[in-house]
């Protein structure tokens, strides 16, 4: 892709981003969106191979369906109130209709259906955009209307999440898809306390961020998108193979790693809210996703590959170690000593 075209995509997608979590209107936070899809389907199908081109029609098509949708809501409850105000979302029908779109935008279950094979047709730069900064807006807005949100919906989209994310990511071998359920998953806990505690589902939000970039980074930087050329990846980059397993344990939310951080904060925030069957519900549910979670760091570190074929192994990477990846990964795996200044700015 031309460098310049990257360049106004890339701007689009950060304009489209700010003007939506800027914003206090509907219309606005719309036209927010909608730069944001339109910037992001070039991205998705800049390699001229049918998968992006399959990958970049879903997501266009699902995130049209998202933002008709939040539009036909946002006027119901503009025509019963008189409102264009988001926080001032207080028709029933109209917030159902909103949870739904912002689900759909975010790949929350059961609405996760396109976020896999976007992914899967997407590069790995693409697909950490997607991941990440992309979720922003969609959860911005979900945040500032979540007291007028149906908690009874959100608590069964929680446990749908959790449980999806981590079942159907257990038997993928493609890592981009494996991500894309890991993401499902994490959106599980952050559906679960973002009436009770938006603040700490933001947090959640971010430290998702310095969780999964390292990953994503240090794949495009060794080559690796399966399990099966994970396997010879230690030959290229020992060290990097080394932080990988690392960062994917804390993804995993093990401690003492900086991935139990919002986790434990999360049920804490559960069992004080008197929510303790939920907390026990997504604390056994995510027991499947640290399954898959396990693999990779196994096919990461330990074994070999599994045959004796006489093929030339590549030793080292001719492509040097980025500085932001060691730090980003270094964050992703010691944040949890500073966990009390955490809770106390909370």
């Amino acid at each position: 892709m031309n460098p310049y075209a990257k360049l106004i995509l890339i701007t689009s997608i950060i304009l489209g981003s700010s003007i939506t979590m800027s914003s206090n209107h509907w219309i606005l936070a719309w036209t927010g969106l909608e730069i944001n899809t339109l910037a992001t389907i070039p991205l998705i199908s800049k390699h001229h191979h049918p998968r992006a081109v399959e990958a970049s029609i879903k997501y266009f098509l699902t995130q049209a369906s998202a933002s008709a949708l939040m539009l036909f809501s946002s006027m119901i409850n503009a025509w019963c109130t008189g409102q264009w105000d988001i926080t001032q979302l207080t028709n029933p029908t109209a917030s159902l209709l909103l949870t739904a779109a912002i689900a759909m935008k975010l790949g929350l279950a059961p609405f996760h259906f396109w976020f896999p094979e976007v992914l899967q047709g997407s590069s790995l730069t693409t697909a950490l955009i997607l991941s990440t900064v992309i979720k922003l807006p969609p959860l911005t807005i979900l945040v500032l209307t979540s007291p007028s949100l149906n908690p009874t919906l959100l608590t069964t989209m929680a446990i749908t999440s959790t449980a999806f994310g981590g079942w159907l990511g257990i038997n993928q071998t493609q890592i981009r898809k494996i991500m894309a359920f890991s993401s499902i998953s994490h959106l599980g806990w952050m559906a679960a306390i973002i009436i009770y505690d938006p603040k700490l589902s933001i947090l959640t939000f971010y430290l998702y961020i310095l969780m999964t970039a390292p990953v994503f980074l240090f794949m495009n930087m060794i080559k690796t998108t399966s399990l099966s050329t994970l396997l010879t990846s230690w030959t290229k980059s020992p060290m990097t193979n080394a932080s990988l397993m690392l960062t994917l344990l804390s993804l995993a939310g093990l401690p003492p790693l900086s991935g139990f951080l919002p986790k434990w904060m999360i049920l804490q925030e559960l069992t004080i809210q008197e929510m303790t069957p939920l907390a026990i519900i997504i604390s056994t549910l995510s027991l499947l996703g640290l399954f898959f979670y396990l693999r990779l760091a196994y096919h990461a570190t330990i074994t070999l590959p599994p045959n004796s074929s006489n093929y030339m192994k590549v030793w080292y990477t001719s492509k040097p170690a980025n500085s932001s990846t060691a730090i980003l990964a270094s964050l992703s795996i010691t944040i949890l000593p500073i966990s009390p200044m955490i809770i106390s700015m909370l």
